[in-house]
């Protein structure tokens, strides 16, 4: 099984992505609760600066002091991650790879060669599942596509090997 899935096409930027190490990402999704509950959007810029700008004005207030360490804390995100079943937001690679203004459709390739054509807006809103109950998806992976509104819940696309936006 090749767990590189390449996003190509009419794009300005092609990009190779590797499902084995978005368990560090920050931005995956707890799957298992992706799809009953309210999910909004965040300016992810917004939520930093309002972050640095927090953090420097408690600098500024209090002096340099370091959170105290809660093992138990630590422990449990540990086991989170061990245990999850984790998805990431395809829009995130969509946006990063820029399509051209021409851009429509995102095709989707699989391992028997078969094409799965969708809108580039439902691309956008779709989640690719890479980590089920802490384990890479092996058998019919490295990700599973899924509709951002759920619609395949019960089938979703799997074996990718390639998205190509035309």
């Amino acid at each position: 099984m090749n767990s590189i899935i390449l996003l190509k096409g009419a794009v300005k930027y092609p990009i190779t992505l590797d499902p084995g190490v978005w368990i560090f990402d920050d931005r995956k999704v707890d799957f298992t609760t992706y799809f009953t509950s309210e999910r909004k959007e965040i300016d992810e810029l917004t939520a930093y600066t309002k972050s640095v700008s927090e953090h420097w004005d408690r600098e500024i207030r209090e002096g340099a002091s370091f959170p105290p360490i809660q093992s138990s804390v630590k422990k449990f995100e540990k086991q989170k991650i061990l245990e999850g079943t984790f998805a990431m937001p395809l829009k995130y690679f969509i946006q990063n790879a820029e399509p051209n203004d021409s851009a429509k459709e995102l095709v989707i390739v699989t391992k028997d060669s078969s094409h799965r054509t969708i809108s580039l807006s439902e691309a956008l809103d779709g989640i690719l599942l890479f980590s089920k109950e802490g384990k890479p998806l092996i058998e019919d992976g490295p990700v599973y596509f899924y509709y951002g509104n759920g619609k395949n819940i019960e089938n979703p696309i799997k074996d990718i090997q390639e998205f190509i936006i035309q």
